[in-house]
Formats: C-alpha cells, structure tokens, sequence
C-alpha cells in the first residue's frame, strides 16, 4: 500500500500536513521578514492620517516617539479588544504606557510578545517617529505650520 495511504488511515496524515505548513510559514519569516526591515527603516516610516503618536517618555528615555498605525489595527480587531479588554484609554496618550509595562504582558504587550505579533526586540518598527513629535492623533498629513495655497483670483479686464 503506497505511503500516502498508510498516513490517512494512521491518522498521521493531519500531522505531516501540519508539519510542512510549519515549516512553509518559518521559510516565509526566515526570508521575507529580514527582507521587509531592510526596505522599511526607521528613517523610511512617516505617520498617516489617524495614527496615534506616543512620546509621553520616549523621547526622555532617548528613543524615538512611537507610531501607533490606529487603522492598521482597526482593520484586524473590535475596538473592544483594545479599549475595553486592553485597556487603552480614548485619548492619545492617556494609558501611560511605558516600556516596562509593554515588557509586562500590558497593552501593547498583549499582543507584541513574539508569538501573537513581533516582540518587543524590533525597537525601531514602533520607536520610527521624527523626533520633537508630541502624543497626538495625527488629524492631517500636511503639517499644521505650512500656509493653505492662495485663492484663485478673478482676473477682470
């Protein structure tokens, strides 16, 4: 009896099949990942409309603010899961969220443990805000010091 059917009816089948999924998913992380930070640095990363910036003790602590991507998570989870059973607060910036707590398991941390998402080891994908960035919700993309454009003018003769 060819091999294929001796797994099935063993019920090892599951199992091997189990194992080469495995074993796609870390060639995918082992290539495509380093693959990825090189292209994206920390220098690369600008923030967008709706990204929550973090820099109530970055800055003080000698990283760089962090860029939250709000509707890059809002597009996977509830707001539930993050506001209600994470406890972030509604305001940016509210949570005190500080490194040690992350570390912890709390906010961030829940998730960003190494087996859920990336760990906490990756400084430079969270830590990517331009210096000087206060905790704010970015509302627009174009800075708030740049003049609105001159209106059209009517020409008369």
């Amino acid at each position: 009896m060819p091999t294929y059917f001796k797994l099935h009816e063993t019920g090892d089948m599951k199992r091997a099949c189990g194992k080469i999924k495995m074993c796609r998913r870390l060639l995918f992380a082992a290539t495509c990942l380093p693959l990825f930070t090189l292209f994206i640095s920390a220098a690369d990363v600008r923030a967008e409309y709706g990204d929550v910036i973090l820099n109530n003790y970055a800055e003080a602590a000698g990283m760089r603010p962090v860029i939250f991507p709000h509707w890059f998570h809002r597009m996977r989870f509830t707001c539930k899961v993050c506001h209600a059973d994470l406890g972030f607060k509604f305001k940016a910036g509210g949570s005190d969220i500080s490194m040690t707590k992350v570390m912890d398991g709390k906010f961030c941390g829940a998730c960003h443990n190494g087996e859920i998402a990336w760990s906490v080891e990756s400084c430079n994908t969270c830590h990517s805000g331009k210096p000087g960035m206060s905790t704010q919700i970015l509302e627009r993309t174009v800075p708030r010091f740049v003049a609105p454009p001159p209106s059209a003018k009517v020409m008369t003769r």
